[in-house]
């Protein structure tokens, strides 16, 4: 007998058919003979909903209020399926994160787990029940409600999974697995039978959103296996794991980020200093910055260019415009119509010319690179966010097309 978590997102369970159907994917795992805990998000664009309801009230409503309110998308979530299991003749019970155990940090909106109780879990389990757990959502040392923020039920799932020693971490989501690129976007996008941790954690961190890279970060830490699948299609998904075998691609996947801005900071002072004091300044805020670009000296002066995400652009150039004069910067530039795009695979760091076949990818097009990112699984570049689609597609093409 093993232990699956299960976790099904918000289009999965959508409406009632589709409730229906997690229904029987559950029960069907729970008849094989399997424990079963399952994590839902919120149904479908309920949590958007439930913000701009909040906005019709009061746009400046504190972050503390918004998790009371954000948390109830998934309590309809998680008492519906119950319902759906019930109905089918299965024992089940629903439980709130809080009730599941989960303590976070108190950083509303997007708070982190510390720890999981597992007492009541397992209780649950002992009594052969089916659990569903609300994913997304905790309680603080205030006994206050709080979420994890974007991604959080992957976060959740994967964290049972550690703490109740699971056997799989199954993620069902809309699509069949992780591809090589967008699937939506690139017709002839592949989807892969396996991918590691560390590529699955680039993937995610550059755009790809099938899993959060925060649940990826934590599976890699406790060695949990996860599969990402299709909630509305019976086939095999794509496994996560430490080691995969390597294809003759030398790299996994295409990825766009379109969230991203690029604040450049001209006529900095050519001293030593001045980049540590704009970016502790930036870190002290909670800002984090991703590309950095510094220019060669040239009459005394270089330039900086760095990015954040485009909900931080606004907060990092108000401190760095605070900030100019101490720096001794000239004046700042903030472009927010600009895409990341970045190519993943653990092959590319023993099999010279991937960066050359990329960016000739790029030339086929004529596509400009403004910035350039590298490690020894990644390599990123910046480019207007208008050349992103055909970018990714190029790329895809030059690499993909005669595997």
């Amino acid at each position: 007998m093993a232990l699956v978590v299960a976790k099904f997102g918000g289009s999965s369970v959508a409406d009632k058919d589709r409730v229906m159907n997690v229904a029987k994917i559950v029960t069907d795992t729970y008849k094989s003979g399997n424990d079963v805990i399952v994590v839902v998000s919120a149904q479908g664009d309920t949590t958007d909903d439930l913000i701009e309801k909040a906005k019709e009230i009061n746009k400046d409503a504190s972050k503390r209020e918004m998790d009371m309110l954000l948390t109830a998308g998934e309590q309809m979530s998680i008492s519906l399926l119950a319902m759906a299991i019930e109905k089918l003749g299965f024992p089940v019970v629903s439980l709130l994160g809080w009730q599941a155990g989960f303590i976070t940090s108190s950083a509303y909106s997007s708070a982190r787990i510390k720890k999981i109780k597992t007492d009541r879990l397992k209780k649950e389990i002992d009594k052969n029940n089916i659990v569903v757990v609300a994913g997304f959502q905790g309680l603080n040392r205030f006994d206050d409600l709080t979420t994890l923020g974007r991604g959080g039920s992957d976060t959740s799932a994967v964290a049972i999974a550690a703490a109740m020693g699971a056997d799989i971490c199954k993620i069902y989501t809309d699509v069949d697995g992780v591809y090589t690129a967008d699937p939506r976007k690139v017709k002839n996008a592949k989807k892969l039978e396996a991918v590691s941790y560390d590529e699955m954690l680039e993937l995610a961190s550059l755009g790809a959103q099938v899993l959060n890279n925060r649940s990826v970060e934590m599976a890699k830490k406790y060695s949990i296996e996860l599969e990402v699948l299709s909630s509305l299609e019976d086939k095999p998904g794509t496994i996560i794991k430490e080691k995969v075998e390597m294809e003759k691609c030398f790299i996994s996947g295409v990825a766009k980020d379109d969230s991203v801005a690029r604040i450049s900071i001209i006529g900095v002072p050519d001293k030593p200093g001045l980049a540590f004091k704009l970016f502790s300044k930036l870190a002290k805020n909670n800002i984090d910055v991703d590309i950095i670009l510094q220019s060669i000296g040239r009459d005394d002066t270089k330039d900086i260019s760095f990015t954040v995400t485009k909900e931080n652009g606004k907060k990092a150039v108000e401190i760095v415009s605070g900030y100019l004069d101490v720096i001794g910067g000239q004046k700042i530039k903030y472009d927010d119509k600009v895409s990341k795009v970045s190519i993943v695979g653990a092959g590319m760091q023993s099999h010279p010319g991937i960066a050359a076949k990329m960016f000739e990818a790029l030339y086929d097009k004529q596509i400009n690179i403004q910035m350039i990112s590298t490690s020894e699984i990644k390599i990123s570049v910046l480019i207007d966010n208008k050349d992103a689609d055909c970018a990714v597609a190029s790329i895809h093409d030059k690499f993909f097309s005669e595997s």
